[in-house]
């Protein structure tokens, strides 16, 4: 009769290592964008989070680039860590309101409970960056 042998008794801390290692990603880190949530964001602004409600639809153009300068960021600020909450400017109307967004395309950010900026439209690596990081450094005092 074969038994199964459990790799764990061979290797007794590899596989503790293993689930620490990669269960360790760095909180400091820039997060993926997630959709919104209020609970999501409650739990975030309790962390004192540094969050982006993207107020996106599918079929903006405007919302498309703005996605493409949020990746410029978090390519060249991977230590920032932004959380980015996707708001459905067609499906999630509630929120859309919530927040005054005017339109899609618009993005709003929070530290923590207290929302440091908001822009609607905005294209301009410059100015999406100044503001991130002005929030990020502030975040760090």
């Amino acid at each position: 009769m074969i038994r199964p042998v459990s790799l764990s008794r061979f290797f007794p801390g590899t596989l503790l290592a293993i689930m620490l290692i990669a269960g360790s990603a760095d909180a400091q880190e820039a997060q993926p964008e997630e959709p919104f949530t209020p609970e999501r964001f409650a739990a975030l602004q309790e962390e004192n989070a540094l969050i982006l409600l993207d107020v996106y639809a599918d079929w903006c153009p405007v919302c498309a680039q703005q996605q493409k300068v949020l990746a410029r960021y978090r390519e060249a600020h991977p230590d920032v860590p932004l959380h980015t909450l996707t708001i459905d400017f067609d499906d999630q109307k509630e929120y859309v309101r919530q927040f005054d967004a005017p339109r899609q395309s618009t993005l709003i950010l929070y530290q923590g409970k207290e929302r440091v900026w908001f822009s609607v439209a905005e294209l301009r690596d410059d100015v999406i960056f100044a503001a991130l990081d002005a929030a990020a450094r502030y975040s760090r005092q």
